[in-house]
């Protein structure tokens, strides 16, 4: 049976040692635990062993479930944005991760300033340019970054990314220092800081610290194997 406040006491630990390699204080690392096919049940367990930050990816799931979550929780998204889901994903999370274009930045802009709120967002970058994952390429990352950073009600925080699978921690070292060097460019362009990373999940989050993420997305490590995806009942 899956321990979830030992698990977490564990990944808190590797969180300390990571940033102690680094020079970091641990407080710069945001734990984001990722809820995707949890029940309810299990988010309400997490903020009472302290967890504040989730990760979904699916809005049809995050509109049936977040309204059953505790109140304390606060929500990141994490998954492929449709522009036909952009509405809710406004309503529904404090945070998009996963902006991937003009466009859906435009459609999320529209939608804040109908909402009558801004919307934190990470832009989701390409590092490896794999033809079967989403994301900017960093080239037109950089070309847009002034454009995307004009739009109104969108507060543009920094940068993401999901790089390929990798047997090995340390063979996701490379990636994660290209997303961090993206930043650098970024930051150039704009003239002024943008403070998050969110990069590294369950199998690597420990090099990610090593290279500067702010934002960690763990899943499996804190949670167990996923269960089916959680629906709405009654």
């Amino acid at each position: 049976m899956v321990s979830l406040p030992d698990n977490l006491m564990a990944i808190q630990q590797r969180i300390h040692t990571a940033c102690a390699r680094a020079g970091r204080d641990p407080a710069t690392v945001t734990l984001l635990a990722v809820a995707k096919s949890h029940p309810p049940e299990t988010i309400a367990a997490a903020v009472h062993c302290g967890l504040t930050h989730f990760g979904e990816n699916k809005v049809q799931e995050a509109k049936a479930k977040i309204p059953l979550c505790p109140g304390k929780a606060r929500w990141h998204f994490i998954g492929h944005l449709q522009s036909n889901k952009v509405r809710d994903a406004v309503e529904l999370f404090g945070m998009i991760q996963t902006v991937d274009s003009l466009d859906l930045a435009r459609e999320i802009s529209k939608r804040a300033g109908q909402a009558a709120k801004n919307v934190p967002v990470l832009l989701e970058v390409n590092v490896a340019g794999e033809a079967s994952k989403f994301g900017y390429q960093p080239h037109r990352l950089l070309e847009e970054i002034k454009q995307l950073s004009a739009l109104p009600r969108l507060e543009v925080h920094g940068l993401m990314a999901i790089p390929p699978f990798c047997p090995l921690p340390e063979q996701s070292r490379p990636y994660f220092q290209r997303l961090r060097e993206i930043k650098a460019g970024a930051e150039k362009i704009l003239d002024y800081p943008l403070p998050q990373l969110s990069m590294g999940m369950s199998g690597d989050f420990e090099v990610a610290i090593e290279e500067g993420a702010t934002i960690v997305r763990i899943g499996t490590a804190l949670f167990g194997e996923r269960r089916s995806s959680f629906a709405k009942t009654g």
